[in-house]
Formats: structure tokens, C-alpha cells, sequence
């Protein structure tokens, strides 16, 4: 069970209303820790809310897209009050894929301005406060796509292997200030996003992970940082950190057609 007197009394998760974001919404409401829940649907925002309500803590909600401009101000000033002690970032889905060169540049940047800016202005903020306590945790949530080039996801795989690396630096920085962090590496996991998207997950031999379980993971591993790839995909992980780059690359672009419905 995860301490809530090290990451309490208020969590912040950035995309907590469904899949991996509301399975950390509600293993965190049973062990105490009152929670602000971010999205941009009030729909599924507000029914995770309520269940995690049921455990007895207090959840507020802010319905906000993270493209916005004024998003992190509009989160800094919901959370003024509060004394924040885990910061969890599961809102870096790959918004727009396409072949680059023949894509839109705006959306690009939209991929970019999600996975890297508004993770950097949130962990900058939520951070330092946690420094000045001396306490606290940041979960980063990553991808196994973070670990090698793949066509028409070129922009989100790039933003991911950004994050993996930025966790790295910043567990390193955080550590003897009583900060932990971690990015926990996610594999194919059956959320509703990727459900939507019509994701065949029925390849044979292929690790689909639960939602429940994979934040049942990252809270477990937290102090384990800098990086815990879940799901049991380290060694795929490995595999894909190696060389040669170009038959890498090349198999998990099968894989992915495969995924994706495309071969």
C-alpha cells in the first residue's frame, strides 16, 4: 500500500478519468490520498470521481484540455491550496500519426506541445514543491514506443524517448531531496483509448497488459526509480535498446502494421 504520509495528503493525475489514469484515481483513493483529477471529457471525469468519492476522500475535478493555453495556470490555481505530494502524468497519448514529411506541422506540435511541454510546466511546478518539503513523488508514464522509431508515429515515439530520458535526469537531481520519480514504460494495455482506436489485440504471443495492474505497479515501484518498464516488457524493452538499429526498427514496424490493423 502506498505511504500517504510520504505522497499525501493530495495526488494530482493529469488524464485521470479512465483507463491507467482512473486505476491510479482509485488504488489511490482506498489508501487515503485525496485526489484532483484532470481531463477533458466531465463525462467519464466526474463517474471516476464519484467512485473514487465512495472511498472517503475528498477528489476534485478539472475538465481541461492540456493543449490550452492557459492550462497549466487554470491547474496551478485549482491546486493553490493544497498541499500536493504525488504528481502522476498519464495524459501523454499520441494525439495525431502520420507519415511526417506529408503531415500537418500544427498537429505535430499539438503530439509535442502534450508529451513534452505540459509535462515539463507541471513536474517544473509540482516539483519544487515537493523539494521544498523534502518530500513527494513524480510518475511520468512512458511507452515501449519510447525505445525505437516507428512509421507514422515518428513525432510520439520521439516525445517518449524524451520523457524516459528528462525522468532519468530528474530522479538523479530529486533523489536526496526526498522526491521520488519514476517513468513507468507501458506496453500495449487494454484502455479504453485504445480499444477505441480499434487496436488488434489479439496477436498471438503479443502482452496485454490491465489497467489496475499497471498502476498497481508504478505505486509499488515508485521509490524504485528511475524507470520501471510494466506489464512484463523489460525484456522487450532490452531488445529494443540494442542493435542493429535498422532490423530493429524494421520488426516492430510489422508488429505495429499488425496492431494497427494495417498489414
Amino acid at each position: 500500500m502506498i505511504d500517504s504520509n510520504r505522497y499525501g495528503p493530495w495526488a494530482v493525475i493529469a488524464g485521470g478519468s479512465e483507463g491507467v489514469g482512473a486505476a491510479f484515481a482509485d488504488q489511490l483513493g482506498a489508501a487515503g490520498i485525496n485526489l484532483v483529477l484532470i481531463a477533458r471529457k466531465p463525462g467519464p471525469l466526474e463517474e471516476t470521481a464519484a467512485k473514487v468519492r465512495a472511498a472517503g476522500v475528498e477528489v476534485r475535478t478539472l475538465t481541461l484540455d492540456l493543449l490550452a493555453g492557459d492550462a497549466v495556470d487554470r491547474i496551478r490555481a485549482a491546486t493553490a491550496d493544497l498541499e500536493v505530494g504525488l504528481l502522476i502524468f498519464n495524459a501523454g497519448a499520441n494525439t495525431y500519426g502520420h507519415d511526417f514529411v506529408t503531415g500537418d506541422l500544427t498537429a505535430f506540435r499539438g503530439v509535442i506541445t502534450l508529451n513534452i511541454d505540459r509535462q515539463l510546466e507541471l513536474t517544473h511546478h509540482f516539483g519544487a514543491l515537493m523539494k521544498q518539503r523534502g518530500r513527494g513523488g513524480i510518475v511520468l508514464l512512458g511507452s515501449l514506443a519510447g525505445y525505437l522509431g516507428t512509421e507514422q508515429q515518428s513525432v510520439y515515439s520521439a516525445a517518449k524517448a524524451f520523457s524516459r530520458i528528462f525522468a532519468e535526469g530528474l530522479w538523479f537531481e530529486l533523489r536526496e531531496h526526498g522526491v521520488h520519480v519514476l517513468e513507468l514504460v507501458l506496453g500495449v494495455t487494454r484502455t479504453p483509448a485504445m480499444q477505441r482506436a480499434g487496436l488488434n489485440m489479439d496477436i498471438p504471443g503479443m502482452l496485454v497488459a490491465e489497467p489496475a495492474d499497471v498502476a498497481r505497479e508504478g505505486l509499488d515501484h515508485l521509490a524504485d526509480g528511475p524507470v520501471r518498464v510494466a506489464g512484463g516488457n523489460y525484456a522487450d524493452a532490452q531488445k529494443r535498446s540494442g542493435f542493429p538499429r535498422d532490423r530493429l526498427v524494421a520488426g516492430a514496424a510489422r508488429v505495429m502494421r499488425k496492431l494497427m490493423n494495417r498489414s
